[in-house]
């Protein structure tokens, strides 16, 4: 992993270091789910701020932090903004079509769902 040089650097794991079964449990829980999704329909970059979840501060901070260091995303400082972007390019190397899948399946769920 790599490690942060300061305080305003986080530590995100090197694309060799992803492992498919830390990707995995990123994506099951439901709030990290929600956030991958509305990442993944953004045109960049979101800042933490910009997700609304039904959790407290340290349980979003959390799941940010599990979406991190599993390799699902990168966040950065701007400014004092936390920005998060979707780590697509190394998830599609390692693991091609897993991302796009997982989230074609929390699609027809959430119609399945709604439909009743």
């Amino acid at each position: 992993m790599t490690t942060a040089t300061s305080s305003r650097e986080l530590a995100h794991p090197a694309r060799e270091e992803i492992r498919l079964e830390s990707v995995l449990h990123a994506l099951s829980d439901p709030m990290r789910m929600q956030v991958v999704r509305e990442l993944a329909q953004a045109e960049g970059e979101l800042s933490c701020s910009y997700f609304d979840l039904p959790v407290t501060k340290s349980t979003t901070t959390h799941h940010f932090r599990v979406l991190r260091e599993s390799g699902v995303l990168q966040q950065v400082y701007r400014g004092t903004a936390k920005m998060n972007g979707l780590r697509r390019d190394d998830l599609a190397a390692l693991f091609p079509g897993l991302l796009d899948s997982v989230l074609d399946a929390a699609a027809r769920e959430e119609r399945r769902l709604a439909d009743g």
